[in-house]
């Protein structure tokens, strides 16, 4: 894009074609390399938004690379680009290396936030945060229902929330539950990441059937942002906290059985673990159901695709067994 003109000594760029087609709806995703960042940034870019992704260790070629913990950087990105919109993906989401990694997982979750905030004065910033910031306890939970988040990440997230309408009032805070979408490998969802154990096949193995999840499709959530984007050219007075979930409430065991139905292969090996086995990682709430209800009041929801059909097209490419590519779909 032309608006980046120039090799700069505090960050690397690809090279953009600029949209001119309406130059005046801009967009920046950070985090643009990850699961929800690449769905938020093609789901923009395919509906005439010039948009500019940022991501670090991923970036090249397709995106601009840019360490978001550079103050500087992170500045002259928003100078030279001038979005009117900013979708804040970027951050540390693995529950279990936010306890590990305390430190590094707070500054780019909270300090990284903040400082996004603050140069985003004037711009509509969209905070994609966690059903995390409530200990699962009462559900289902209301965007005005008091935050109680159980782990290191929920109270990072929950922080970085209030960091960023402190800096920035006008922004929205977009909660959502467990991800998945398209993804690079498996393991980048802890939702995919379970096909693994349903390609097992010969080997049983416990999965848990305790924590009642919400899977919630990427695609979907990128629609919601970009809707609210576009809602706000029209309602300046769009902000605050809304909630964004799919509607079918499944534990890991469940997703997994589903995943099989899905391909048509067997699930007899799966074994549903009801207790939570010591040592497990970082605690996690065991029902924290987002009540959405704000964002259908305002015309801004979209109806979650159904589990079954997006986790098939999904996994197909990782569908190893030709056979089953035979026969998943008669």
């Amino acid at each position: 894009m032309n608006q980046v003109q120039g090799k700069m000594p505090l960050f690397e760029y690809a090279d953009y074609e600029e949209n001119v087609a309406i130059p005046y709806r801009r967009v920046l995703v950070t985090g643009a390399t990850g699961l929800l960042g690449r769905a938020v940034y093609e789901e923009f870019q395919n509906n005439a938004w010039d948009s500019l992704g940022c991501g670090y260790t991923r970036a090249r070629p397709r995106f601009l690379k840019c360490n978001l913990l550079d103050e500087e950087a992170l500045r002259s990105i928003i100078q030279q680009f001038q979005p009117h919109v900013i979708v804040h993906c970027a951050a540390e989401r693995r529950p279990d290396v936010v306890e590990r990694h305390t430190e590094a997982a707070f500054n780019l979750n909270v300090h990284t936030s903040a400082t996004l905030a603050k140069e985003a004065a004037g711009i509509f910033l969209i905070y994609i945060s966690t059903d995390y910031v409530f200990d699962g306890r009462n559900p289902p939970y209301g965007e005005n229902d008091a935050p109680n988040p159980l782990n290191l990440y929920g109270k990072s997230k929950l922080e970085g929330e209030r960091e960023v309408l402190r800096h920035n009032p006008g922004a929205v805070i977009l909660r959502v539950p467990i991800l998945y979408g398209e993804v690079e490998r498996v393991d980048e969802s802890a939702v995919t990441v379970l096909w693994n154990r349903v390609q097992e096949g010969a080997e049983s193995c416990t999965i848990d059937h305790c924590q009642q999840r919400f899977p919630t499709y990427c695609k979907d959530v990128a629609r919601v942002c970009r809707q609210m984007a576009e809602r706000r050219t029209q309602e300046p007075t769009l902000q605050g906290i809304f909630h964004y979930s799919g509607k079918e409430q499944m534990t890991k065991y469940e997703m997994s059985c589903a995943i099989a139905d899905a391909f048509n292969l067997p699930s007899s090996h799966l074994i549903p673990l009801t207790e939570q086995p010591a040592g497990a990682g970082a605690q996690r709430p065991q029902n924290a159901q987002l009540e959405c209800s704000r964002l259908e009041v305002q015309g801004l929801s979209v109806e979650p695709t159904p589990f079954k059909t997006a986790i098939r097209d999904v996994l197909w490419p990782f569908l190893q067994d030709k056979r089953c590519r035979q026969t998943a779909f008669h």
